[in-house]
């Protein structure tokens, strides 16, 4: 993992240095802060450790202008002069840790090893919301904090788009909320790196998506992951459709809670608020300010079934975002249409091959969205309509934000 690395004093950037010597740890050092920021704009860095006093900027500016560059960076504040205010002022900043020098070799691993885990398998944002108005709903929450007064493994069950992994990420906020956290699926555990992902995640969570799934192999390869050492240092959690369809030899090692999350059918009271705040985050991420929903829409959506559960009806109000301009949702998709109908916001006047790609950027995600839709979440029958491998097709959701089981439900 690369590791910027900014220290203006020799001697001691050489010792750290080759304090990471032999590590998987590629460390890029300069004693220039503006050398820095450049190297950060040009490439990602997951980790940055910064001096405080350095020539130019301070490392408070650094961190800064790091996190504006590439918000999803870890930083770490060394200084033999800190006050008070600077660590307070590091911290506001998004700052994930002060080192005052001089400091032991030994604990700056640790920190880096801790980071890392962060960086690699990071934690669901604090604020992430989770609407339960419904009765249904409240039943889950409750049950959520009863099991989070504990490590034992919880299995979701439910629908395929219902929430399971949603629920997966808020049992793992209300357990601990600042360790790593990682949303797999269970045939990742035949993977050579499965093991290494459990050593990233100590003291952390994973949540397995579609644990029905598991082949005997995939079910076996689990069973010792559970009870290897690593395996035994991270909470556990996984979906599936109910108790029933998980293979007997996990039933009573990842089902040793159960709770149920209700379809939305169920959720009735949710369902409006769920539709605000998917149009809500569809609008953060275009860049656009978020409408507000005229109260005509309220009852074509409260009358509609969506059988595609929460996932058609993020896709719904994607589409209505498409639809409207200006502060007000005034129109709905034609929800008879299904999801053929492809919504996309005209690209910049360019050239044709640019606006063309952009059309590309723009129109891939909702593709993704309606082939889970139609497949009814099963991935394996996604992919292979839209002729890829379920690898490919993770990769691909991955990129364009989309959870690994869509399941990203408020």
């Amino acid at each position: 993992m690369d590791l910027l690395l900014v220290e203006d004093k020799d001697s001691f950037r050489d010792l750290l240095v080759k304090a990471l010597a032999g590590s998987d740890w590629i460390v890029s050092a300069t004693g220039d802060p503006e050398e820095a920021l450049q190297w950060l704009e040009a490439r990602p860095f997951p980790v940055l450790v910064t001096d405080l006093r350095l020539p130019g900027l301070s490392g408070l500016e650094v961190i800064r202008r790091a996190k504006r560059l590439r918000p999803e960076v870890r930083a770490v504040l060394m200084s033999a002069f800190g006050e008070p205010k600077d660590i307070v002022e590091a911290m506001k900043l998004g700052t994930d840790d002060f080192l005052p020098k001089p400091f032991d070799l030994d604990a700056f691993l640790a920190l880096l090893e801790r980071l890392r885990a962060l960086a690699g398998a990071p934690p669901p944002p604090a604020d992430e919301p989770w609407i339960v108005l419904s009765p249904a709903m409240r039943a889950l929450d409750a049950g959520l904090r009863k099991a989070a007064e504990t490590d034992h493994p919880v299995l979701f069950t439910g629908p395929a788009g219902s929430g399971r992994a949603r629920a997966g990420r808020r049992l793992h906020t209300l357990r601990r909320p600042s360790a790593p956290f990682k949303l797999a699926r269970a045939s990742d555990a035949l993977e050579p790196g499965f093991a290494a992902l459990l050593r990233l995640l100590q003291g952390g969570s994973l949540h397995l998506a579609d644990l029905d799934r598991a082949t005997d192999a995939t079910a076996a390869a689990l069973g010792a992951a559970l009870e290897s050492g690593a395996g035994q240092g991270v909470a556990w959690s996984a979906g599936a459709a109910s108790l029933e369809t998980v293979p007997p030899v996990l039933r009573h090692r990842l089902g040793v809670l159960t709770l149920a999350v209700p379809p939305l059918s169920e959720r009735r009271e949710d369902r409006l608020a769920l539709f605000q705040a998917f149009v809500a985050r569809a609008a953060l991420a275009s860049g656009r300010p978020v409408p507000v929903m005229d109260r005509s829409l309220e009852k074509p959506l409260l009358a509609h079934a969506f059988p595609g559960e929460a996932r058609e009806l993020e896709l719904a109000a994607v589409r209505a975002l498409l639809l409207n301009e200006g502060p007000v949702l005034k129109r709905l998709p034609d929800f008879s249409a299904g999801a053929d109908a492809l919504l996309l916001p005209a690209p910049r006047p360019s050239s044709l091959e640019a606006m063309e790609s952009a059309l590309v950027a723009a129109g891939r995600p909702h593709l993704l969205r309606r082939a889970l839709v139609d497949a009814g979440g099963d991935l394996p029958k996604a992919a292979e309509a839209l002729g890829l491998t379920v690898r490919v097709l993770a990769q691909r959701l991955r990129d364009a934000g989309i959870p690994l089981e869509d399941e990203g439900t408020p």
